[in-house]
Formats: structure tokens, sequence, C-alpha cells
């Protein structure tokens, strides 16, 4: 590490990669001045799974899961990223009825994301009582998952084509029922948060990240709205069917870890907007396209390169498909949103605290599976 003072003049060290605040297999290491970081570099690579490069191995239809396994806390927005390209290359259109599902439970997806990094992000500084209030509401949405999928964590619902199973009336009561609780829930976990001065002093101010050098390291989702950019894939180029619904973009203008705590708390309630729209307009109709005929089995073919856009609860994820027209995708590659927002943190980590990187760091919503793709 390179510095303007000789080396002996600081101290090295290792955060992590066992670290509990490091948020999963993350390195981080640090220069330090006494107690203030000079310098960070974020060391990654520790949970390697060569997800990109298997499923250049596998059918079209297998290829999905792999997704889940990337950001394994929001699979479902995962799965749709996958499937946003896939689906274009293998020329395959969803019913209209199948997407509206895939929106319900992306959305849903979203917000169990939100729920485990606001609870992390509480443990993090200090606070242990938000996390047991967060998983209770997120253990609402497993049994959701779970119901349509059988699955809770790595749901593999959507397929190319459609979906696995359709909604039936269990699943969309058990919606319904979480839709109609959910916000007064939140706001009770949410003023556990903001109504505590140590939070409050912990977050605001810290970790300032401007307009131009989050643009510049290539920042998405909410660490850029953060910012005060208004950039949503969700509506600067509409997938499934977010231009069918109205729903408002959060964003602060206050640049800081405060300032993203506030943008991901609005999403969650943004997100039961969509949810509660959708369910109104959601038509009958099947659930999935004959053509794909609803099996992993099938050798579907494909031939040219696609590239699909999508807006995970960590910013703009993207997936790039090339097929040589055999049963097999030629290439792909993953436009991963945590490693772009990871990459700003040597920035962020300059002449801070010790105690504010961990609050800096947490901030950016770390999932590892998807880094180490």
């Amino acid at each position: 590490m390179e510095t303007t003072k000789p080396l002996n003049k600081y101290v090295e060290l290792n955060m992590g990669p066992q670290h509990p605040s490091t948020h999963g297999v993350l390195r981080l290491r640090l220069l330090l001045d006494g107690e203030t970081v000079k310098k960070v570099e974020p060391v990654i690579g520790y949970l390697h799974r060569n997800a990109e490069k298997i499923c250049e191995l596998d059918y079209y239809c297998d290829s999905l899961l792999y997704f889940d396994r990337m950001d394994y806390v929001n699979s479902l927005s995962m799965e749709a990223g996958y499937l946003e390209a896939a689906e274009k290359l293998l020329g395959i259109e969803p019913p209209e009825r199948a997407k509206w599902i895939r929106t319900i439970m992306a959305e849903l997806s979203r917000i169990a994301s939100h729920l485990v990094w606001a609870g992390a992000y509480g443990l993090d500084l200090g606070m242990l009582t938000p996390f047991f209030y967060v998983f209770d509401l997120r253990e609402q949405l497993l049994n959701i998952f779970t119901e349509a999928s059988g699955s809770r964590l790595l749901t593999n619902y959507m397929s190319i084509g459609g979906v696995y199973q359709d909604f039936n009336d269990k699943i969309v009561y058990m919606i319904k029922d979480f839709i109609k609780t959910f916000p007064k829930k939140l706001e009770e976990v949410f003023n556990l948060f903001v109504k505590n001065d140590i939070f409050i002093s912990r977050t605001k101010g810290i970790g300032v990240l401007e307009k131009d050098i989050a643009i510049s390291y290539g920042v998405t989702g909410p660490m850029l709205r953060g910012s005060g950019v208004e950039y949503d894939v969700r509506k600067a180029e509409p997938y499934l069917m977010y231009d069918k619904v109205n729903f408002d973009i959060p964003v602060s203008y206050t640049k800081d870890c405060l300032g993203r705590f506030l943008v991901r708390y609005e999403e969650m309630r943004q997100s039961i907007k969509i949810v509660k729209q959708a369910l109104d307009k959601i038509p009958d109709g099947p659930y999935f396209n004959p053509k794909a005929k609803k099996s992993l089995m099938i050798r579907l073919r494909g031939e040219g390169e696609a590239y699909g856009r999508t807006e995970s609860s960590k910013g703009e994820f993207g997936v790039y498909i090339v097929g040589d027209g055999t049963v097999k995708p030629y290439r792909v590659r993953v436009r991963s949103p945590t490693f772009k927002n990871l990459s700003v943190l040597r920035e962020l980590g300059k002449d801070v605290m010790i105690a504010d990187l961990v609050a800096i760091s947490g901030s950016i919503d770390l999932v590892f599976g998807e880094v180490d793709r």
C-alpha cells in the first residue's frame, strides 16, 4: 500500500474474512494511523463458485439453479434477471399472468432482502432488538415462498416460459395478509432505528458518497439513489409489468449512511404498493408458455446474444448470454451490482475511524455469493 508517510509509521490490520461486520467472507486490508483508516483495500475471492462458467456446461433451464445461489437472500430477483436474457435469446415469451406473478414475487423478495440487511446493519452498530423484529417479518415472506415453490431460500420458482406453479388461493391469502399487516410493523422497526440517538450519530454525515464518484464507479441501486441520483431500471427500462404499476423512486440527497438506510426503508414501502396493484391487475390464464414445456429436461436451443437488465435489491443486475445454436449457452456473464458497489469502498474508507468503517461497509449491503460468483 502506497502512502505519503513511511510504512513504519502505520499499522497494517486485516479486518476479516471471519469478521462478523464484513457480512460474509470479505477481507479488508487496512492501513491505520492510530484509530484512523488511511487506506482500505477490499480483498475478495474467498467464496468463488464459478457459477458463470458452470452455466456454460449446463442446459439453459438448468442454469437457473446457479443464479439462486448468487444473491441468496434475494434469489427471486436473480431468477428474473437470468430469464430476461435467456427468454430473449430463446425467443420465448411468458404469458401475462406469469409476468404479474414474477413481479409480485420479485418485490416480496426485495422486501425480504432489505429486511435481512436492516437486521444485520443494526447488529453492526450494536443494536440487537431490530434483528428479531425484521427476521420475524421475513419469516412470513419465507412461508409464502415455501408455499409457492417448496423452498424457503433458494426457491427455483421461475422457469423459462413462466413459473413452475400457479398462485393458489392460499398463496394469494398469505400475500394479502402480509401486505395488510406489514406497513404498521415496518414503522415500528423504523422507529427503533431513527429514534435512537446512537444510531443517528453513527450514520448521519458518515460515509458521504458524492454523485460523481458513485457514477464513475458504476454504483447503482440504493447506494446511487442515496447519493441523489434518481435511477432505477424498473423506470429507466421497464421489464416484467413495472410499466403497468405506479410507484416512486426513493432518493436521498444526504449521500451518507443514513440516507442509504432511508432509501431502503422507503423501497420496502413502495414494494408493498406495487404488490397491491399487481394483485388487483393479475389476469386469469396460463402461467407458462407451452413452447417451453415447463420441464428442466427440455433441450431448448439458442443462437445469437442477449442482455437482460433488472433492478435487484442491490442495484442493476445484468445478464449477458451468447448462444451458438446448441442446447447449452456458449457464454454467460453477470454484471453484479454488489461488486461495483463494493469497489467504491476505497473512496469511502479514506481518513475515517475504524468504527465508522463498520458503518460504511455495512451500508453497502454486501452479499458475497454475488460478488464471488
